[in-house]
């Protein structure tokens, strides 16, 4: 297992950038990111919009920053009358990650189609999103196999099951990965946030079941008991109840060598100045990952 403690040039930590999206812009966020020594970021679709996505491929070469991965893709269940409109976005998704040199598109499912893509007719039928989910992501790895993006599939918690993925276990995941890339060599495979798995009686067994070959992206922050918001009530790490190094040794028992990915999404946590964030981040990042 690494050392963290020892990684005084942070080559092993990135900064989601998610994780202060309040403080400002995507560029005074790499900016600061530049000022603390951090060079592997992973910045979000929406911010990249917001500055423009030849601004931010600027931004990045200029800086030297790396990539861990870009979020994000998915969202498909929606009806039939908008399911193009979700097969172009999610074709304009990859072509992003590949501008901004991103090693993988983190893929964040969706749930029901009204909270999906709020444009679809309503159902509640979760099979059926469930089934829309492994159609979408077909079609999306057809397009993403002959550009050579890696698709890396997110399980989030089951309190998201409604409003942002279907998809709620580690085994759902790996389920379909291997539906879909038996073979594991098309490029699909799993974004591990600890955040959405710490609780899951399986995870070391699914850990283990995953692979090196399909961990493409992993994420840390904490969970706060109680948590108050769904959502925006995300830890720093070591404020929490995970126990974050168990399962970073658990994949880097694996051969896993990438970044310790801080995703933070925390009123809190926004509410701060931006270089004290990531002073604290980077503090935790050495004594409680």
């Amino acid at each position: 297992m690494r050392d963290l403690a020892a990684d005084t040039d942070l080559r092993h930590l990135s900064l989601n950038t998610a994780t202060v999206r309040a403080q400002g812009d995507l560029l005074t966020i790499f900016d600061a990111a530049a000022r603390h020594g951090i060079s592997v970021v992973s910045p979000w679709r929406d911010q990249v919009a917001a500055v423009g996505l030849d601004r931010a491929v600027r931004a990045v070469k200029d800086s030297g920053f790396l990539l861990s991965g870009y979020c994000r893709g998915g969202l498909f269940p929606t009806d039939d009358a908008h399911r193009q409109a979700e097969r172009d976005d999610n074709r304009r998704a990859v072509d992003e990650a590949l501008a901004l040199g991103a090693p993988c598109l983190v893929i964040v499912v969706g749930g029901l189609p009204q909270y999906a893509r709020p444009e679809s007719a309503p159902s509640n039928d979760i099979a059926d999103a469930r089934a829309q989910v492994t159609d979408g992501l077909a079609a999306m790895l057809d397009y993403a196999e002959t550009v050579g993006m890696p698709l890396a599939l997110e399980p989030l918690h089951p309190m998201t099951a409604a409003e942002r993925s279907c998809v709620n276990t580690l085994r759902q995941a790996l389920d379909i990965c291997d539906a879909l890339d038996p073979d594991r060599n098309r490029g699909l495979g799993i974004t591990l946030d600890v955040y959405h798995v710490w609780w899951d009686f399986e995870v070391m067994a699914q850990i283990e079941r995953m692979g090196r070959d399909r961990l493409l992206a992993f994420h840390v922050c904490d969970w706060l008991a109680p948590t108050a918001d769904l959502v925006t009530d995300r830890g720093m790490m070591g404020d929490g109840v995970i126990e974050i190094p168990k399962l970073r040794a658990a994949v880097e028992a694996l051969g896993f060598d990438g970044a310790c990915e801080v995703e933070i999404l925390s009123d809190a946590w926004w509410a701060r100045p931006l270089d004290e964030v990531l002073t604290v981040m980077i503090e935790r990042y050495h004594t409680a990952c």
